[in-house]
């Protein structure tokens, strides 16, 4: 543990690093029951065309990540975080007052691009302040924290629709972005002293991207992160069509919404026992071939039945989920791995590459919603097919040892 002046005791920062953690996820999760009513309120004519309000909150996600993460390491942390706040704030003044669908897009661009700053500079603030064991334990109970929220957003997004419009979910993301703010900026000193801080230059980021590029691991892993979580993004963005109008489940969405969710947070739990064990290169290949077999089996159940049921959809979800949600616990390690002597901007470039990727992956598949499930789950398997053979190739000939790694 380092030694830093004024420190929160450990439960009350890594409360305060989960709910930033968490800002992401619950201007994800929380919106998705409200697609359908924004579509009808703002006259969007094609109804794919509204699942746009997720996919541009990852566009802008994908570039804040690459924005921020050096910005912190030149200007320090708080301020960086504080900025993304406001940006974040500012984005959701403007999806309140918005009086057109595309007005509403821009606030979610911002939403996405200033949310990337607590969810990005958060890991170096941890960082700063813990190292080992102890910076292990501050991220497992923020992260215990934070994978509760994508189980309960949509459930309160569908509460707020009960009794306001669509509109008070965006309130409600200003309320906890302001809190966020208030907490951050009264009780967070600053983590990254004056001395430690570099100049932001063009050619330090040319070099760190150049890095990056040069690493077949951290290029391979990265690729195939965003072309498994584009096969995420895609469901995200159709997946309340595909529970309201494919399956007309009614108010029972955030439910059967919530039970897939269960899937990743059991995932990250039986991760964290078997890691050690087999190693992250194991585990990965391993599920994301179980995953894609899921995906395959089922894509060929839909083709030979006229309407496949619900149970058989959330069947495959929770299976094919839980083999996601293995590899989301160790491929991103994986990538930065090489990384060491840039790792404050190679996680920067890696986050951006992949959430990039997985937009301009995941918007297609959203936006291929037929009043089926075989859109999204041909983009499962598809791209886990992709994933699975850039996860071989990257694995090929590396030095990087599959136990040696956990």
């Amino acid at each position: 543990m380092k030694q830093t002046p004024n420190r929160l005791s450990v439960a009350e920062f890594a409360s305060l690093a989960a709910m930033l953690f968490s800002l992401v996820a619950l201007s994800i999760d929380a919106m998705l029951p409200a697609i359908t009513q924004i579509a009808t309120d703002l006259g969007v004519a094609n109804r794919n065309d509204a699942q746009l309000v997720i996919g541009v909150f990852f566009l802008g996600n994908a570039f804040g990540q690459l924005l921020f993460g050096p910005l912190s390491d030149s200007f320090g942390r708080k301020r960086v975080i504080v900025a993304g706040l406001i940006l974040f704030l500012f984005g959701c003044l403007v999806a309140v007052v918005s009086q057109s669908f595309s007005w509403l897009l821009i606030g979610r661009l911002l939403q996405g691009l200033g949310a990337a700053g607590p969810r990005t500079v958060m890991v170096s603030m941890v960082r700063d302040l813990y190292v080992g064991t102890a910076m292990a334990r501050i991220m497992s109970i923020s992260m215990s924290i934070f994978i509760l929220v994508p189980i309960i957003a949509p459930a309160v997004g569908q509460a707020i629709l009960w009794v306001a419009s669509w509109r008070y979910i965006f309130g409600t993301f200003f309320l906890t972005g302001f809190v966020a703010l208030f907490w951050l900026l009264i009780r967070q000193p600053e983590t990254l002293s004056v001395s430690s801080r570099r100049p932001l230059k063009i050619e330090t980021l040319a070099s760190g991207f150049m890095v990056v590029c040069r690493s077949r691991v951290a290029v391979g892993y990265t690729l195939a992160m965003g072309a498994m979580f584009g096969a995420f993004v895609g469901f995200l963005s159709s997946v309340q069509q595909i529970f309201q109008d494919t399956f007309q489940v009614g108010d029972q969405f955030p439910f059967l919404f919530a039970i897939l969710a269960v899937s990743f947070g059991v995932a990250s739990l039986v991760n964290s026992r078997i890691v050690v064990r087999f190693g992250m290169k194991i585990i990965i290949s391993s599920a994301m071939t179980f995953a894609t077999l899921v995906s395959a089996a089922y894509f060929m159940y839909c083709l030979s039945v006229d309407t496949p049921s619900l149970m058989s959809f959330m069947l495959w979800g929770v299976l094919c989920f839980l083999g996601i949600g293995l590899v989301i616990g160790n491929i991103n390690a994986l990538a930065m791995e090489p990384l060491g002597q840039v790792a404050g901007l190679g996680a920067a470039l890696v986050g951006f590459l992949s959430s990039f990727t997985s937009f301009l992956i995941g918007v297609p598949i959203g936006r291929a919603y037929d009043g089926t499930v075989v859109p999204v789950i041909t983009g499962f398997m598809v791209f886990g097919v992709v994933s699975l053979g850039l996860i071989l190739w990257t694995g090929r000939n590396t030095a990087v040892s599959g136990a040696g790694t956990g």
